[in-house]
């Protein structure tokens, strides 16, 4: 089989690449644009696990072979039945050891010219985790800096609308940053697959040109940040961006009204916060909670919590801070890509290698 064994750096030469592990597996990272097509399903990856270490190595594997013979043959009537004759794809389990040797058997007895990756999904975790410690280093950023509910987001959204290279790290982790940023019906992605999903987003970048990022801190909900990352946006040019203070509220109104069909959750989260405001304020605030009061509630979250956070972090971390460009943004208009597409005619004409 070693001929038929390709490093991680050939990924390009092949049609498809087919992961061959457990839906669980692939479910908490794959190889971007891969096709998921177990050997093994979840159940049955458990009960071969649980054989081979209660019955026999021998029994398990006897089991596990039919297993992977039926799956395989399901693949073939179904997932594989339209690939041409001249078919090349690559194929991966967790080490590149008997799953996608299997596959890869099969494929190749049919007469396709399939590969198997060498090392599997652990060489490819290897390369993400090298590539992460110097990838982000080759760009330019332009950090987006900016209040709570000042738009920051919805500007980086409206920047990639009108052209611009733009790094949205907030929708690859399914967060808003806060803690009060998790995203109604929507569950965060996996360490694993942030990293993978970071990766090839960078890879897609030109270097010649910028690339507009929101400011984070090092965590967004339960993902982390790699320092390569942080440290190049700690030192990107950057846009500050205004808004107004009704604008602001507004705003908030509007993108956190989800927290309101759950007073419950909202209050625990509040709540956290005790020991930075005092118990006496974090229960008026669960009292405007109980009272409807919401633009009252966000009013005070943005003086009281808000704004003096922003004070403390942003202005220590970004060290360019003090020449950065200004923008006044109005985040509930309708015209956010009018307002973006001036934002870079504006850095154009004041630093032409951010425009």
């Amino acid at each position: 089989m070693k001929n038929l064994l390709v490093p991680i750096d050939r990924l390009g030469d092949f049609e498809d690449i087919v992961d061959v592990r457990t839906p669980l597996e692939f479910a908490e990272d794959h190889i971007p644009g891969a096709i998921n097509a177990p050997v093994l399903d979840n159940e049955e990856r458990v009960i071969v696990g649980t054989m081979y270490k209660q019955v026999s190595p021998f029994e398990a594997t006897r089991v596990g072979a039919a297993m992977v013979a039926r799956n395989i043959a399901r693949h073939l009537d179904t997932l594989f039945a339209d690939r041409p004759r001249n078919w090349r794809p690559l194929v991966y389990c967790w080490r590149g050891g008997k799953r996608s040797g299997a596959m890869t058997t099969w494929l190749n007895m049919i007469g396709w010219q399939a590969r198997q990756l060498d090392g599997g999904y652990k060489s490819y975790r290897r390369d993400v985790l090298d590539r992460l410690t110097t990838l982000p280093g080759q760009y330019r950023y332009v950090a987006l800096i900016g209040h709570t509910g000042s738009g920051k987001t919805r500007l980086l959204q409206a920047l990639g609308q009108a052209g611009a290279q733009v790094l949205d790290l907030e929708g690859m982790a399914s967060h808003r940053g806060s803690l009060l940023g998790a995203l109604p019906g929507r569950d965060q992605p996996s360490q694993k697959a942030f990293d993978s999903a970071l990766v090839a987003t960078l890879r897609g970048f030109d270097p010649a040109r910028p690339v507009f990022i929101e400011a984070e801190g090092r965590r967004i909900g339960a993902i982390t940040m790699p320092d390569s990352l942080l440290d190049s946006l700690h030192a990107a040019a950057c846009v500050e961006v205004e808004a107004r203070r009704e604008d602001r509220i507004a705003f908030l109104l509007q993108d956190y009204a989800h927290l309101f069909d759950d007073p419950a959750h909202f209050k625990t989260q509040l709540a956290k916060l005790v020991a930075l405001h005092s118990r006496e304020r974090v229960a008026h605030w669960h009292r405007l909670i109980d009272e409807g009061a919401r633009a009252e509630l966000f009013a005070e979250l943005i003086d009281r919590h808000y704004d003096p956070a922003y004070g403390r972090s942003s202005r220590a971390l970004y060290t360019q801070l003090p020449q950065a460009a200004h923008m006044l943004f109005r985040p509930n208009d309708a015209d956010s890509l009018d307002q973006a597409k001036a934002l870079l005619a504006q850095l154009s004409e004041t630093a032409p290698a951010l425009g």
